[in-house]
């Protein structure tokens, strides 16, 4: 007996010390541990930031008449925004301070060509090889996005751009700008930032430009002036998907072989995980990652739309060809994911009895939780802060796996990652932010174990290197590491606790932050 006491003892004793290592295995990660040439960024892009909306030649986007009319979140515009137009000498010496091995930003389509085709803008050519070469003088890479939702208002007046097949020369006609300008030092290049949302906010629930939708559908309160949400959001996704390939094809084709880049596309990648252990929870959660994730990912892995969206959603799904499913398929030498964190969802089979369906009916599910409400439980009421985003890593991880088994394992680039905050109603500026770092720790944790999984990723950027104009949010949900006073003139930038966490780490510190005590933070 007291021999088994001794030995239960002893054995106690060696998984407690084993438990011990593992989680100081954990806490001691540091950017070592990742593979040689893993690229740690952070990212913004062009009408969030820039500001300069009607400066030296540049001509409204559809997002400059959109927050002109007074539809943005606080009827907000981005005017002037972070105005990095004029400052991103700055903003690139606090980029190299921090530590930064590369900066994510986008091209303004319509300060570069103001028209959406033809002449090209000399000031917008300037401003952007300015901002490259700053860069690269500070040892940071650029990776640039063609497309991030700014379309040129010219082509929206001329043929209804994304609906109108017109728009694929135009986005090939750009991107052979960008290539032909910039490619000799840009080297990772995306076409188009998260079409699989833009189909839906543009086109079906119509609370983002252009507001397109239909009765009995649309946003709650938003009445669109025109639009068809049964079809429009299956047209306008199939129109960027061959604007991308054709993208692709013309930088393989005429520039890759010289310029040694890269290529592919950006997607928002919400995991969607069943509400219940039910068969048909679980079946809507593998629909809601086949109808988001797969709406691009089928066709570009294997040259098709996925078998469920063509089931349900039928002859508004637009057919591929068998030369277009070759156009397609294998276009992209990396993908990239904007991943924020779960979503629960359950069967909702009633959707399908509808005569008349949209693109969310189509689905067959209803949402359990919101975007950014990660968790079934809200955690987060310190301050008052709503929308603080609980942090779910697992998410990070499962979508990583999901990509490994049902598409390839493609490369990867987690190319936004982050966590906001509603600023102070009494207009104070936000320096603690221990809740973000929390949050990017666990989930770089995340991205460290599915790489020691097998998954193929390559990078890990931080949405967003400072306060930005959010799409949905304006300035009332805010990501950066930096703080940007929208309250003062200048615009003036702030380092929060995040930002120096982020540094300490890309210098070459542990990821968990040490307490005095001498103990390391946990998740």
């Amino acid at each position: 007996m007291e021999q088994s006491r001794g030995s239960s003892s002893r054995l106690r004793f060696l998984l407690a010390v084993l438990l011990f290592e593992l989680v100081s295995a954990a806490a001691a990660i540091t950017r070592d541990d990742f593979p040689e040439g893993f690229v740690f960024g952070a990212g913004s892009s062009a009408y969030q930031v820039e500001g300069a909306w009607a400066e030296e030649r540049k001509k409204p986007s559809i997002w400059d008449t959109y927050t002109h009319q007074g539809y943005a979140f606080d009827h907000a515009t981005a005017d002037v925004a972070a105005d990095q137009y004029h400052k991103y000498k700055e903003d690139v010496r606090l980029m190299h301070e921090m530590g930064l091995d590369a900066y994510r930003f986008s091209i303004s389509w319509s300060r570069l060509i103001p028209d959406g085709r033809g002449a090209v803008n000399p000031k917008g050519l300037e401003y952007y090889n300015n901002l490259i070469d700053e860069l690269l003088k500070h040892g940071i890479q650029p990776h640039t996005t063609i497309y991030h939702f700014d379309l040129p208002q010219a082509l929206q007046d001329e043929y209804n751009g994304l609906l109108n097949p017109r728009v694929i020369e135009d986005f090939t006609a750009f991107a052979d700008v960008c290539f032909r300008s910039f490619g000799d030092r840009v080297k990772q290049w995306t076409t188009v930032n998260e079409p699989n949302i833009e189909p839906l906010g543009g086109y079906d629930m119509g609370y983002l430009p252009p507001r397109r939708c239909s009765s009995p559908f649309g946003f709650p309160g938003i009445t669109c002036a025109e639009g068809n949400s049964t079809m429009e959001p299956y047209v306008v996704a199939h129109h960027l998907l061959f604007a991308h390939a054709s993208m692709v094809s013309l930088y393989r084709r005429k520039y890759q072989a010289v310029q040694g880049g890269r290529i592919g596309i950006t997607l928002l990648a919400w995991w969607y995980e069943p509400a219940t252990t039910k068969p048909e929870d679980v079946a809507a959660a593998e629909r809601m990652n086949d109808f988001t994730l797969g709406w691009f990912l089928h066709p570009l892995v294997y040259g098709d739309y996925p078998p469920v969206m063509k089931r349900n959603a039928g002859s508004k799904l637009p057919a591929l060809t068998a030369e277009e499913s070759a156009r397609v398929r294998g276009s992209f030498d990396f993908v990239g994911v904007n991943q924020y964190g779960a979503i629960y969802v359950a069967d909702d089979p009633s959707q399908l009895k509808r005569e008349l369906r949209d693109y969310s009916a189509d689905e067959a599910t209803k949402y359990v939780t919101q975007p950014f409400e990660s968790s079934r439980h809200q955690e987060f009421k310190q301050r008052g802060l709503g929308l603080r985003n609980d942090d779910a890593p697992w998410a990070l991880r499962k979508l990583l796996e999901h990509l490994q088994t049902k598409y390839a394992n493609p490369p990867v680039v987690i190319y936004e990652n982050g966590a906001g905050h509603e600023p102070d109603p009494s207009g104070g500026l936000l320096y603690d932010d221990e809740f973000r770092s929390r949050f990017l720790q666990v989930y770089i944790e995340a991205a460290l174990q599915s790489i020691r999984n097998g998954s193929n990723v390559r990078s890990y950027f931080v949405w967003s290197f400072m306060d930005v104009f959010e799409y949905i949010f304006a300035y009332q949900f805010q990501f950066g590491l930096i703080g940007v006073d929208y309250g003062a003139e200048g615009r003036t930038r702030y380092a929060r606790s995040s930002a120096r966490w982020y540094a300490g780490f890309l210098h070459g510190g542990e990821l968990r932050m040490v307490a005095p005590d001498g103990s390391r933070a946990s998740s």
